[in-house]
């Protein structure tokens, strides 16, 4: 999945020369605690929440600009990249939000809880599913599980790997509601292992 399809596209934005007053009330206002910084149609910068943590007291605000503050070269991301890159970014950078490029132009933000998000309906985890984790026989392998799983007409919504032991590997079925009696049988019946089953 691209950045693009999970961003949040109506950005909130503030000029340099506003006060950091103006900053703390736009966030309040939207529920926001990142603020792309533009002039001239050009991002030149990006402010947080925590960025103006240190100047919270009104007599100080007062006398602050933006421009003073803000991250003048903050760590961005291309709106056709995936969201694992913008996941490593914000994880390896320990940031909650990187503003979206499209050839220099600010055309969103993507933040931890976009990713949240995305990370959610791509495991299908708010849909009615079950999970089913199993070890897979060394002979069949995970494709004969597969298999197994789509013969009895259970559909595959997502698949996650874990190590399990001695350099096995166990998989994360999450599948879409079905008979899972009769794919357990199948599939202990062919020398896999059923571990868990989640509803």
């Amino acid at each position: 999945m691209k950045v693009k399809h999970c961003m949040t596209k109506e950005v909130v934005t503030i000029g340099k020369s506003a006060l950091l007053q103006e900053v703390g009330i736009l966030m309040k206002q939207h529920s926001i605690r990142h603020l792309p910084v533009v002039e001239d149609d050009q991002m030149v910068g990006f402010i947080t929440e925590s960025d103006i943590r240190h100047y919270a007291f009104p007599s100080l605000e007062k006398n602050i600009y933006v421009h003073e503050v803000m991250v003048r070269n903050p760590i961005t991301i291309n709106v056709n990249a995936s969201i694992e890159t913008a996941a490593r970014l914000i994880h390896q950078y320990k940031i909650g939000g990187l503003p979206v490029l499209d050839k220099k132009k600010l055309v969103g933000i993507i933040t931890a809880l976009d990713l949240l998000t995305a990370l959610v309906d791509l495991m299908g985890l708010l849909k009615a599913s079950s999970r089913l984790d199993v070890l897979a026989s060394k002979e069949g392998g995970v494709e004969e599980v597969t298999k197994i799983i789509k013969e009895h007409g259970c559909e595959i919504i997502s698949v996650a790997t874990e190590q399990h032991s001695s350099r096995k590997k166990l998989y994360c079925f999450r599948l879409e509601e079905c008979d899972l009696d009769a794919v357990i049988d199948a599939l202990t019946e062919a020398g896999h292992k059923v571990v868990s089953v989640v509803d």
